[in-house]
């Protein structure tokens, strides 16, 4: 039931430079014309993880129900909801296919809880192709990570 609901659409990004492990993560939160933004960083990470958790944080800021259009240039994210990978990953003991441990399982498991919490539809936009919210997402999450330092 969407009734009644708030709709939100979250832009969210990760960044990650693999040589040093530093990491970035930028949502934004769009609501009848309001802005609300934030990014963060982490030492010792990976992109993946980075895309997750821009995700969580966009996710946890809503402090109310809200159904949510969430828009991501991962398809590793979105797939993982959208194609059904996240299901079988759970029926399969949070193994893969192959049969190893589904990496970022933490993640997975909050993001799963928050889903429940609001109406998600998730969508896919690709990277570095001019689309303005979620250049400015790229924009800030690669800031976190080269400063060391998000924004609240």
């Amino acid at each position: 039931m969407t009734e009644g609901l708030k709709r939100v659409t979250a832009y969210t990004d990760g960044s990650c430079e693999t040589r040093t492990g530093d990491g970035g993560w930028a949502y934004l939160l769009l609501f009848n014309g309001a802005r609300k933004r934030a990014s963060g960083y982490e030492a010792g990470t990976t992109n993946n993880r980075m895309e997750l958790t821009a995700a969580v944080r966009a996710l946890q800021a809503l402090h109310e129900r809200c159904q949510v259009t969430l828009v991501t240039d991962s398809q590793y994210l979105k797939r993982a909801f959208s194609d059904g990978w996240l299901d079988a990953w759970q029926r399969n003991g949070w193994r893969t296919a192959g049969r190893k441990p589904v990496k970022n399982q933490d993640l997975w498991r909050e993001l799963l809880t928050l889903e429940q919490r609001h109406r998600v539809t998730w969508a896919w936009t690709r990277g570095h192709a001019g689309q303005a919210e979620n250049e400015e997402v790229d924009a800030l999450a690669l800031a976190a990570r080269r400063r060391r330092r998000g924004q609240p």
